[in-house]
Parts: C-alpha cells; sequence; structure tokens
C-alpha cells in the first residue's frame, strides 16, 4: 500500500534550529524524525513510500536515497511552493488505483498503522482520521447549575480530548474532493461532510508527539538521550 509523508514544511515555529535543517531532519535521540517515522511504518508492512518535501529538500533526499538501506522503497515529490497537506499529494490524482495512507513527516508515533487500515477496510469509509485519546485535569473545581441554582461540584474534573493526528488512510476517491493547495482537516473534511461521505474515527492511546515548540523539542530529545543511557 502506497504512503505519502508529508515532510514539506519550513518548522517557523522551531526556528533557530529549522534556520539549517527541515523539521523532519532535526535529530532525537541521536537519529532524524523521519527515521522513526519509515521506521513505525515498515513495521506495519509499509514499505512503498511518497516523500513530498520542499524546503531543503536536498538533506532529505542525501540521508533516505531511494530508501534501500532502510529497506523501504522511497519516491520523491518536491514541492516548488507552499501546498498544505492536501495539495501536496494532488499530482498523483489517477496515479492512485487503491487504498493509501498519508502521515506527517514531523511527529512521532508507535501507532499500528496496520491495525488502522483494519479498522478502515471494515468501516467502509472514504477516509479513516487516527484520532489520539487523552485526559487533562482541570485545575479548578466545577459546578452544574439548574434554574439559577447549584446542583452539584466536580472537583478538578478529568477532560478528555480526541486529536486529529493527522495520520489518515484514504480511498482513491478522495482526490475527487482535493482542490490546489488546499489542506485536509480545513478544506477537504468539511467538503466529505456537505457531501455526505463517511469518515471514521481510529482512536489509540499509545506514543504521539507533535513536536511545536522548542521546548518541546529540548524535552523530547533529552528524554530519547536518558531512554537510550538506560535501556538494558
Amino acid at each position: 500500500m502506497k504512503t505519502f509523508i508529508l515532510a514539506g514544511g519550513e518548522g517557523t515555529r522551531l526556528r533557530p534550529y529549522t534556520y539549517n535543517v527541515p523539521k523532519p531532519m532535526m535529530m532525537v535521540g541521536g537519529k532524524p524524525i523521519l527515521q522513526y517515522v519509515l521506521e513505525n511504518l515498515k513495521r506495519s508492512g509499509m514499505k512503498d513510500l511518497v516523500i513530498t518535501c520542499g524546503y531543503k529538500h536536498e538533506q532529505i533526499i542525501s540521508y533516505l536515497g531511494d530508501g534501500s538501506k532502510f529497506g523501504v522503497k522511497i519516491e520523491y515529490c518536491i514541492e516548488k511552493e507552499k501546498m498544505n497537506t492536501a495539495g501536496s499529494i494532488l499530482c498523483y490524482k489517477g496515479k492512485v488505483k487503491e487504498t493509501f495512507a498519508v502521515v506527517m513527516g514531523d511527529h512521532l508515533t508507535n501507532i499500528d498503522m496496520a491495525d488502522m487500515l483494519k479498522h478502515h477496510k471494515k468501516s467502509g469509509a472514504i477516509a479513516t482520521v487516527a484520532l489520539y485519546h487523552t485526559k487533562m485535569p482541570l485545575e479548578y473545581g466545577v459546578a452544574k447549575m439548574e434554574g439559577g441554582n447549584i446542583v452539584s461540584f466536580v472537583e478538578k474534573p478529568m477532560l478528555e480530548h480526541l486529536y486529529n493526528t493527522a495520520i489518515y488512510i484514504f480511498e482513491p476517491e478522495i482526490f475527487d474532493y482535493i482542490k490546489d493547495k488546499e489542506d485536509f482537516a480545513k478544506d477537504v473534511f468539511p467538503r466529505l461532510l456537505a457531501a455526505k461521505k463517511k469518515i471514521s474515527g481510529y482512536v489509540f492511546e499509545d506514543v504521539w508527539f507533535d513536536i511545536g515548540r522548542t521546548s518541546d523539542y529540548e524535552r523530547l530529545d533529552e528524554l530519547f538521550k536518558v531512554m537510550k543511557l538506560v535501556k538494558p
């Protein structure tokens, strides 16, 4: 199954690190984020890869090559301008005839893509979105009111969230709903819902990191180094 890895962003929130290195090539625990992405896909049997890249793409191509040294096959789609998440794969319209996946090249996760694929096939949906389930405690107590009177208190309740991880599995029909330079979440998914197309959610609770800030990156890199040192 073909899998697109989106790696074209400039990573502006991670400057100054990304002045000289594209975000997917930033080192975490001694190897690039993008290598972790490849390794997790390979574990699920996804070895036919297309990397869409733009900003400092030469570094990505130089490191990964054709993918053979990592046990995968890699094609590259070079963006000459910002295409956004959905627009970046539009050049493959008509070329992809079977179910395919889209993942981010700058997220760290151990999601079981093979299990997500089974879920997608069973759902019969045009699209499946991986949703990361997490709980966060509210710092304050919460009151419930009815008719102007307090009827109960909940002390520091847990708020549950399902984050869109930007990990997707699609049927080829999805290309009919993508326009140039569009984003999946902002543009394509609302269009699917308006057309009454089914979007399935695959909920998981394992590991998922979107390294959005320099402080996030520095803490995560240090954590990986420590884990490597204490690994038996």
